[in-house]
């Protein structure tokens, strides 16, 4: 099973790192490897709506994103990992999500999907942010959920955390690493 792992967030060693590695130590229980990307250190350059993909499904800008499209293309689990922002994905999570146009292209105009694989495909969205009203969570999961289904993701699970704002603070909340710990284990679980 390949699992891979979109780290949205600017900030080193933020909430949003520190509830995707406690999911990644949960799916590690089961000896998989993780692939995980840290969209804040790669070069990805905005879609810029040209159509070059709307033909061939295939993007014809050439940066960083070739290495994601390969993991997305590959992947059993994915997780999305971010902070919400003006009730909004991180932009670096939201650059990522947005060149995905080429997949949304492939499946629907050109009638080819990702195909499932032999353990289907399964993903995993965790969101922290400072704000407590929940339109941020709700915003952020709408756009979320465009990616998951346009990458032949089917389902997914959320775990979603608010009043979170200061570097770390996440090690305070009283449940948070212990649900992401077992929503990792879920994720990659066979009766899951």
């Amino acid at each position: 099973m390949k699992v891979t792992a979109f780290l949205g967030s600017p900030r080193e060693q933020g909430n949003s790192e520190l509830l995707l590695k406690e999911a990644i130590l949960g799916i590690e229980t089961f000896r998989l490897e993780v692939q995980t990307f840290n969209l804040n250190e790669m070069q990805i350059k905005p879609c810029q709506n040209c159509g070059g993909c709307d033909e061939t499904g295939m993007c014809i800008i050439e940066d960083d994103m070739a290495d994601i499209y390969n993991a997305i293309r590959s992947a059993d689990r994915i997780i999305l990992a971010s902070p919400v922002f003006f009730f909004a994905l991180s932009a670096q999570t939201k650059i990522m999500i947005d060149r995905c146009q080429s997949f949304w292209c492939e499946k629907y105009l050109l009638k080819k999907p990702i195909p499932e694989g032999p353990y289907g495909r399964k993903g995993l969205l965790l969101i922290v942010g400072g704000m407590k009203k929940e339109i941020g969570i709700q915003c952020c999961e709408a756009s979320a959920k465009a990616f998951f289904r346009t990458v032949n993701v089917p389902e997914h699970n959320v775990l979603s955390f608010l009043g979170v704002d200061a570097k770390g603070a996440i090690l305070k909340h009283p449940t948070a690493l212990t649900e992401v710990f077992e929503a990792g284990k879920q994720l990659v679980s066979p009766q899951g």
